[in-house]
Formats: C-alpha cells, structure tokens, sequence
C-alpha cells in the first residue's frame, strides 16, 4: 500500500483482469521522487553502525544497526548496481546459530520502506489504522512485537528505489524485469552472507506483495547456488500473472470471499454471521461450487439460473440483486469499492477495505483514490526520513525512492520459470516454488494473508499455493495464516501482535540450528 506515485498494482490502479496488473505492497499512488541522475551512487561498499537496544517479550535485546550498501557486479567482476540495506543483528550469541531473515516490499518499484518502519523492526511508525493518520509530528516507538528475538533482520531496497542505484556502465533496465530483479537479490543476498560470514546461519526469506513473486523465484534460484534456505514468509501473496488476462474468470471467483469480508466489516450483510471465519468457509464454498461453474458457462448461462445466482451474490456482498445482474454476475473490485458504501457515500480503500474515503463525486463508477493509501504515506515517509538520519546516522545526496514509478512502467514480465523450456510472457512463480521444496523437503512455506486485502486477495493465493502438484509426503510444508486486516497485516496492532506470536512459533520450529 503506499503513496507516491502512480503504478499498477503495483500500486495505483486496482486490481482487474486487465492485463498487466501488478501487485504491489506500498501504497498506491505515489508521487515519483525526484530524480537525481546528477548524484552518483556510491561504487564501493560503506556501512554506519550504531548500538542500541528493544525490550521484547519482556527481555531487553541488545542489538547494532548497520546502514549501507552492497556493490553486486556483473560476469566480468564490474560493479552494476549499489544496494541499499539497514541490517538488525543481535549482539549476543553465535552468528552462525543465529537465523538471518531478508524482508523486501515489491511494487515492482517498492523499497523496503514500508516493512522496515511498520512490522517487525525494533522500531516502528503509529498510525491511526483504519482512519487516517493525523499529519506531522509523527511518533515511532520501540516495537515490542519485533522479530529480533527469533532472527537478525535484513531489509533491502530494490535497485532503483530506495537509495539502491545501478552503477558502471548499467542501466535500469538490468535490473528492471522478473528474472532481472531476481538476479540482483540473489546476488546482493550471496554478497551479504559472505562479508558478514553468515553462510551457515539459518536463512529465511519474507516478501510482501510483489515481493512473494520475488521470493518465489528467488528461493528457488539461491538454492540451485547451493544456498539452502530453511523457509519463506509471503504476506498477500501475488504468484500467477497469467489469470490476470482478459477472458479468465477466476479474478471474479477469487474475489468473492473478500468482497464478501468487507460486506461483513462494514455491517452490510442481512442477518451478519457472528464469526468471520466460519462465514468464510461458506462463501469459498459457494465461489469454487455455483458460482465458478455458473460462471464456466459464459454467455450462455440460463436466464433463470443467472437471477438465482445473482440473489446469491448479493446476499453474500452486500450488493443489490440487480446491480450484480448488470454487471454480468462480475464485480470487479474497484466498482465494488465505490458500490459497497455508496448510499454512505463513502468508498472503502484497496489495500486495506477497513478504511473509508470520500469521493467529489458520489455517482462515479470507481474511488477517485485509495484511502488506505493516503492514510497511512505521510506518515511512514516522514518517519523513515526522521528515523534513518537522526538515529541509524545514515546520510546520503541521493533521493530516497519510497517507490520509483519508472520500474513498474519499465518491467519485464517474461519469466524462465522452473521446468518449463521457453520463457512465459508473464510472471509465473508458484512453480519455481514448488521446484525449491522439492529439492530442499525442509523447506517451510508460511503464507500470511489479510482478510480485507483487496490487491491480493487470499482466495487466490490459496489457489496458488493448492496448484503446485506437491506429492503428499511435501503438502505440509505449506501453512497459512489469516488475520482481521488488509495487505499490510501489520497495520493493524492487534494482528501484528497475533502475527509476532505465530512467526515466533514458525521460527521455533523451522530452526534447525
């Protein structure tokens, strides 16, 4: 979720079956930085390290944050690119018993902003979640649901956000695409691992949004170079691209049940189930039964039946009968978010549907914006800035990219997937995935999904993760976890606090060390 510019969902528009969408984990809508082609990146590995200490689960940790950069060079040993990274390592204990953790957003065009000032942290940015954030003075707190207690943490900044840069004779466009991106973390993460002798700590992945299609192929390309990891968090999970094209129906099936969220957060259902959940596994039912062979009959579905299914649809949305009837039985999500509060009018936000904005024009067919993108920017931009120079003592002439929309109108969405001879046109991931639990059987995969997320929704990750033809012996090592909150999970304190609590049980028992 996040402001600052215009991408695709990467950011800004909403999810539709429109081909290319993007999946994006900052807000929306966010302003292009400045460009600073005149400041040159640095070309040589610098670090500032500064001490300090966070009370969590009752036990002060003491730990040293390490601001900087990694120099990844290409096949013939020249510098490419600058990566910009803030590592948390505890100071107590053995590094190679410790599990390293490596967190990114996506966009594409994300920097790791967002995870690094709102989830795990020792630090982190109070909002006013699910209103808008009050502007300036902000106030960061110590974070007492921080991950530092189970793992040491590295955030990483995509190149061309954040403060990461190509360097040398590189351009944008290296590093601009889906087995681009890849190649570059990869060879950041193998350039952290070395300088900080870490290449037998337990190692552990965690991508949002766009950044679960990164970690899809990514585990999978580490571990072909012989870096095994022992697991991979993806929170509001995008996988599969190719479904997003027009003619496909499973957008609209995979929808439903968050539609169906949203109706019953804001009060819209008659005769509102009591539990959330058990309400849940209804709608999924009636999604992947009636609806998706309805729906499998196109144009020629009985006029009787379309009625009946209709009613149906309304009832479990919260929509009218005949709104879903001209809409051909397919609501796609922005016109749901501007229909669902109409007769309110208020429209309810695309990250997180928890949130309401007011539009100028209460008629239109779609929000005019994403409030639970402008809710929440100013305030996680400010304090990242306030936050890196004033106590991580991080200075730098260059722009800091919250999110750089040059990336995702410039992304290369053609993907070698594992297995599959010619390269897809489109993003892919689930299988590279798949390939990496194969060859790695410890491998552990955690999906942590929103339930009010309206840019991945958690019905088709669910679909993702159930289609990667895992034998038996392999399907438990695919777990998931839901929580009362949109695509940044952490958004909401209460479900942070949950989701600190089931991390710490995951690392527990993935740590083999």
């Amino acid at each position: 979720m996040r402001r600052l510019m215009s991408l695709l969902l990467a950011s800004s528009v909403a999810f539709s079956p429109c081909y290319p969408l993007l999946a994006k984990d900052a807000p929306t809508d966010k302003k292009e930085a400045g460009k600073d082609e005149d400041v040159k990146a640095p070309t040589t590995e610098n670090a500032v390290r500064t001490k300090h200490s966070v009370t969590v689960g009752g036990r002060s940790v003491a730990y040293t944050a390490t601001a900087g950069n990694l120099i990844i060079r290409d096949e013939k040993g020249e510098p490419q690119a600058s990566v910009f990274y803030v590592a948390y390592t505890v100071d107590t204990g053995k590094p190679e018993k410790r599990p390293v953790t490596f967190l990114y957003n996506g966009g594409p065009g994300s920097s790791s902003m967002w995870l690094h000032m709102g989830s795990f942290g020792p630090v982190r940015i109070e909002t006013a979640s699910p209103a808008a954030t009050d502007p300036a003075p902000y106030k960061l707190v110590p974070n007492s649901d921080s991950l530092l207690d189970k793992t040491d943490l590295v955030f990483i900044d995509a190149v061309g956000a954040g403060y990461s840069r190509p360097v040398g004779k590189a351009e944008g466009k290296d590093f601009w695409g889906v087995d681009q991106d890849v190649s570059a973390f990869s060879r950041a993460i193998q350039r952290y691992v070395t300088i900080n002798n870490r290449w037998n700590s337990p190692k552990f992945l965690y991508g949002e949004s766009y950044g679960t299609t990164r970690s899809g192929a990514l585990v999978d390309a580490l571990q072909d170079k012989g870096m095994a990891f022992n697991g991979v968090i993806l929170m509001s999970s995008i996988l599969n691209y190719g479904v997003r094209m027009p003619g496909y129906d499973e957008m609209y099936i995979g929808y439903v049940p968050s539609y169906a969220a949203a109706a019953w957060y804001h009060n819209k259902l008659a005769n509102k189930p009591a539990d959330l959940k058990t309400y849940l596994d209804q709608v999924r039912a009636f999604a992947r039964g009636p609806y998706a062979t309805a729906l499998a009959k196109g144009q020629d579905l009985p006029a009787g039946e379309a009625d009946a299914l209709a009613r149906q649809l309304a009832a479990f949305t919260g929509l009218s009968p005949q709104y879903v009837k001209e809409a051909n039985l397919r609501i796609e999500p922005a016109r749901f978010r501007k229909e669902l509060l109409r007769n309110e009018r208020r429209t309810i936000g695309r990250f997180d549907a928890r949130f309401e904005g007011v539009d100028e024009d209460a008629a239109g067919e779609v929000p005019g914006y994403d409030a639970s993108d402008t809710g929440i920017s100013g305030a996680f931009i400010t304090a990242f800035h306030d936050y890196i120079s004033a106590q991580l003592n991080y200075h730098s002439d260059l722009d800091y990219r919250p999110t750089f929309g040059d990336i995702g109108k410039d992304w290369d969405w053609k993907h070698q997937a594992a297995g599959i001879k010619r390269p897809l046109q489109t993003a892919y991931v689930a299988g590279d995935l798949a390939h990496a639990i194969r060859t790695n059987p410890h491998l552990q995969v955690l999906s942590v999904n929103g339930y009010y997320d309206f840019a991945t929704p958690f019905f088709i990750t669910e679909y993702d993760l159930s289609h990667m033809n895992l034998e038996p012996s392999l399907r438990g090592n695919v777990h998931f976890l839901y929580y009362p909150s949109g695509h940044m999970v952490y958004l909401n304190t209460e479900a942070l606090r949950q989701l600190k609590g089931d991390l710490a049980r995951y690392y527990d028992d993935t740590n083999h060390s």
